[in-house]
């Protein structure tokens, strides 16, 4: 080691009170030509070189001597958070650097040591410590772990806000040169160690427990003071930045991984890693006030002895405060600020010359992405899969869905877990040809999960994740948590009015690939994004911003289509982490409304590229899984299938339906914007959408608004045959003797899955994709209404006009979508008239009496005749009364009423008001359909022999109330 070891003498008591220092902590007198130490460096510094002691028992050190160590390091603290000019002080000492790094230098064997165990077994698996050794380390040690962690923290925080200053390079560079930032990471290391590990709370005694939890907070809180102190760190800095992003991302276990499984773009990590280190050696230039700092220091203080000793002399940094010759120097010279262009010498010998010329930061970065990135990224390459290839990829999937989740399963130990669900992403797959989009597309038999393929799954199996950061997530909660999001936004976001490099790299977008070149990276991106769904964050929360400007970042580098395909799960339609990516992608569209980019810039370009890819997934994989899902349900409703052969649980269909929300969402924003909206025209994603509507009527019933009582007497409540049958086990479940009555299951099969509110988000968008185009109020849309008619769409919208109480505002949605579709359509206004009758069916009509009959017997013919329908969204059969042929219509005012109404109710009263306008055919269906969901809705609510309703008040007031809300939703699209 480079830190040379000290004595210390033992301390006397001071004032409390006092800023002096006792006698045997003051330090030596100013050498000739050292600077003067203000009094809080000497306090600190005096303070830290005892705390050295203290932790490495040389010398030992008492608990009086550590009182005022304590002291003067939380006076030191509070001073640099409220004193502007003590903080500018001390992040200019390189004494006080290099003491904050010996003291976590010896910190952290120290906390090793009691907490998990002798250093010596961190390495090797068969000395490794259990959780429950581990845990009764940390109650044994908890009197010593919990002052120094005390301790650490207040250290941390120092070392934080010495890098808030008016310029922030000099201590940056100073903490840089002092290997700071190396204690650093070994901190965070020591911390997620600790702080990761299955302590089994339930074998402690309380004491233990409390004393454990204490602990562990102590860790977590130092944890979050270090990321916030590495943020500090790189602020503004490439330097610093390369040297933080390249330590966590290529790190030696993340470069062996991915160099035995390099599946993703035949990326060579060690290549990359080595030309990474070339960039910072070239880019190894210190300010000049940090060189001056340093060299001065060098000469009037480590050259004659004194403490704390010598600066490290093991990195490409040390030349910057050595004398001219002691080291060779290969920086790029700051003052030539002259623009390069690239070359690439194959056969240069220099592997470090090769990369001067080069200029860049890593040629093999630059490589992996342009293989990797969206193949439509210059020019449109992968076309739009067609209607005929999504039916035909829907029908394979519906013949493949048992099998497709044949190999599927949850281990116990994970289930409820997200975080631990979160799987490796699949790497295989062929491409179908181009004209499919087949270079986003996956045969669907290669999302077969075999079982050897599971077993090498990393999200199913035990163990620490790749990457430094990457069990951040699972350790801190949303406000401790921060300070990641934000270093990794810092390192890889292209902010507007970026400097490019002299070869005009933009190294920002640089460190964005990198962060998915590497498995490190891409878990790191999983986590950071199940976070968000884990603790359910919002749209006005700051992580789940700063979430979304990561994944602009993304974006930026047309990575988004490579990161989609390495966050798959195998056995998901659409993995958690896909969800919370789509939620991202869509809150970043929405945002554009603030700013909208001109049609022709390459920016609105790019969003349409991405929406392109994301549509492919839309059509090829998402609806035709689900499709296949719920033509499964329909098959188990109609009972030609067994519900125990139903291949998925209601987890799995929860996370598939959450998938289809999202990619709704994003179709709903995207259709407010007419430069995007013709688009998903073209693309004519109404087919989707119909696919996912007829799948739905027919695999789901409509849940009615109540349930009428049953009217056959045959059914017997489950309360009453558990009274006849108190012994039976079976009593109140469902079985073929005894059905299941009123009662529910607490959770419903996953057969009998709902999708609730799924048909809402898809009339919805199919109302925007209707609307007349930009600038008119009326036709709607020829060539939606087109699309509609093509694939048989006004069947599956007229279902919709019945109740259904998963999906309640259904029926307004749909009037709109009713409205628009025969506005102006000839070819939808036939098919309505050729559908709706005229009047009633003949099974329907009242039974006519037999000429010669009796006059009694024709007096009860005319009576209302009953009879019994079945209502799609109703279970059973409601008896409902027909009305008689020369009955009047209730809520339409008839001649003989007309004239009736009035003060006397006779002729005299007045002439008859005006007849009403006449209304066109099309407003005459819609009037029907409307008409007939209110009938619906009334007979679920009681039916009409139970709740008899005034005609000529109740009706009237439901059409003008039904009028005012269709009125309201044609507002919301105009």
């Amino acid at each position: 080691m480079w830190i040379e070891k000290g004595t210390r003498r033992g301390m006397t008591a001071v004032d409390p009170n006092s800023n002096a220092l006792p006698p045997e902590m003051a330090p030596p007198a100013a050498a000739e030509g050292r600077r003067a130490m203000s009094i809080e460096e000497l306090c600190f510094t005096s303070a830290m070189s005892c705390f050295e002691g203290w932790l490495k028992l040389d010398p030992a050190i008492g608990p009086r001597t550590m009182a005022y160590v304590t002291k003067f390091i939380s006076r030191t603290l509070e001073k640099t958070h409220n004193l502007k000019d003590v903080r500018e002080t001390m992040s200019k000492s390189v004494e006080v650097w290099i003491w904050l790094t010996r003291d976590f230098a010896a910190a952290i064997p120290s906390l090793t040591t009691r907490s998990i165990g002798p250093l010596s077994s961190l390495n090797d698996p068969d000395k490794n410590v259990t959780p429950l050794e581990s845990t009764a380390l940390i109650t044994k040690n908890y009197p010593s772990l919990k002052e120094d962690l005390q301790l650490l923290i207040k250290l941390m925080h120092i070392a934080r806000n010495l890098l808030v200053v008016p310029e922030p390079e000099i201590p940056q560079d100073l903490c840089a040169a002092a290997q700071f930032d190396q204690m650093l990471y070994q901190t965070i290391i020591l911390c997620i160690n600790v702080t990761s590990k299955a302590y089994d709370g339930d074998v402690l005694e309380e004491s233990a427990r409390l004393k454990l939890g204490e602990i562990t907070e102590l860790y977590k809180k130092l944890l979050v003071t270090c990321l916030q102190q590495a943020h500090n760190w790189i602020a503004k800095n490439d330097r610093n930045k390369m040297a933080f992003w390249s330590t966590v991302m290529f790190d030696d276990e993340a470069v062996a991984d991915e160099q035995e499984a390099n599946g993703y773009g035949e990326l060579r990590p060690d290549v990359a890693k080595a030309e990474i280190q070339n960039w910072f050696e070239r880019n190894s230039r210190f300010c000049d006030k940090a060189r001056q700092l340093l060299r001065d220091y060098e000469a009037n203080v480590a050259a004659k002895g004194l403490p704390p000793g010598h600066l490290p002399c093991i990195s490409p940094l040390a030349w910057n405060w050595l004398p001219d010759g002691a080291s060779r120097v290969r920086a790029d010279d700051a003052t030539d600020d002259s623009k390069i262009t690239p070359q690439w010498n194959e056969d240069e010998p220099d592997k470090f010359e090769q990369d001067r010329a080069y200029g860049r930061v890593s040629r093999e970065i630059d490589t992996w992405w342009l293989k990797i990135r969206d193949p439509n990224y210059e020019e449109w390459v992968v076309p739009m899969p067609s209607v005929e290839f999504a039916q035909q990829r829907t029908e394979n999937c519906k013949a493949n869905l048992v099998n497709r989740y044949v190999h599927s399963y949850r281990s116990a130990e994970h289930e409820g877990s997200v975080h631990s669900a979160e799987g490796a992403s699949a790497q295989g797959g062929a491409a179908d040809d181009g004209k499919d989009g087949g270079h986003y597309v996956h045969d669907y038999n290669d999302d077969m999960i075999e079982e050897e393929d599971m077993d090498d799954d990393d999200s199913y199996g035990e163990g620490p994740m790749n990457g430094l950061l990457t069990e951040v997530p699972n350790i801190l909660d949303p406000k401790q948590i921060e300070a990641l999001h934000m270093i990794v936004k810092s390192c890889i976001l292209d902010n507007a009015g970026l400097a490019l490099t002299r070869a005009g790299e933009n190294l920002q977008k640089t460190r964005c690939r990198m962060f998915l070149a590497m498995e490190c990276g891409r878990s790191l991106l999983r986590e950071i994004l199940v976070f968000i769904a884990v603790w359910e964050k919002t749209e006005q929360s700051l992580i789940f911003q700063l979430t979304t400007q990561i994944v602009e970042a993304i974006h930026h580098s047309a990575l988004i289509p490579y990161a989609w395909q390495s966050l798959r799960i195998p056995k998901d339609i659409i993995s958690p982490a896909q969800t919370v990516l789509l939620r991202l992608v869509n809150n970043m569209l929405r945002l554009r409304s603030n700013d909208p980019a001109p049609p022709e810039s390459r920016e609105h370009l790019s969003d349409v590229k991405l929406l392109h890819f994301l549509l492919i997934q839309f059509r090829s994989r998402v609806v035709p899984e689900c499709a296949a899902l719920m033509h499964l349900q329909a098959q188990v409703r109609q009972k030609l299938c067994d519900p125990a052969d139903f291949p998925v649980d209601s987890w799995d269909m929860e996370r598939a339906k959450d998938g289809i929300q999202q990619f709704l969402e994003l179709l709903t924003t995207v259709i407010e914007f007419p430069e995007t909206r013709k688009y998903l025209i073209e693309w004519e994603v109404v087919y989707e959408l119909l696919a996912l509507l007829k799948g739905l009527e027919a695999g789901v019933p409509k849940k009615p608004m109540v349930d009428p009582p049953s009217r056959s007497g045959g059914g017997r409540p489950a309360s009453h045959h558990h009274q006849q049958y108190p012994d039976d086990p079976d009593a109140g479940y469902d079985s073929e003797d005894h059905p299941l009555a009123q009662s529910q299951p607490l959770e419903e099969p996953a057969h009998k899955y709902p999708w609730a509110g799924i048909k809402c988000q898809i009339l919805h968008i199919l109302a925007g994709l209707l609307q007349p185009p930009p600038g008119r109020s009326s036709p709607g849309n020829p060539e939606v209404q087109r699309q509609i008619l093509r694939h048989n769409g006004l069947i599956s919208l007229l279902n919709c006009c019945v109740y259904d109480d998963y999906n309640r505002y259904a029926r307004e949605r749909v009037q709109i979508c009713l409205k628009w579709l025969m506005d102006g359509s000839e070819e939808a206004n036939k098919y309505l008239r050729e559908l709706i009758p005229t009047s009633p069916p003949p099974n329907l009509r009242p039974a006519t009496a037999p000429a010669g009959s009796s006059s009694s017997s024709s007096s009860s013919s005319q009576q209302p005749a009953v009879t019994s329908l079945r209502i799609d969204g109703v279970p059973g059969e409601v008896k409902v009364r027909l009305r008689a042929p020369d009955e009047a219509v209730p809520g339409k005012a008839t001649a003989a009423t007309l004239s009736g109404a009035g003060g006397s109710g006779g002729p005299e009263s007045g002439p008859a008001p005006p007849p009403p306008p006449r209304t066109s055919r099309p407003e005459e269906l819609l009037r029907d359909i409307i008409t007939l969901a209110d009938e619906a809705a009334r007979l679920a609510m009681g039916g009409s022999s139970s709740r008899k309703l005034d005609a000529d008040e109740t009706e009237e007031e439901g059409d003008e109330e039904e009028e005012r809300r269709r009125k309201n939703l044609e507002e919301d699209f105009m």
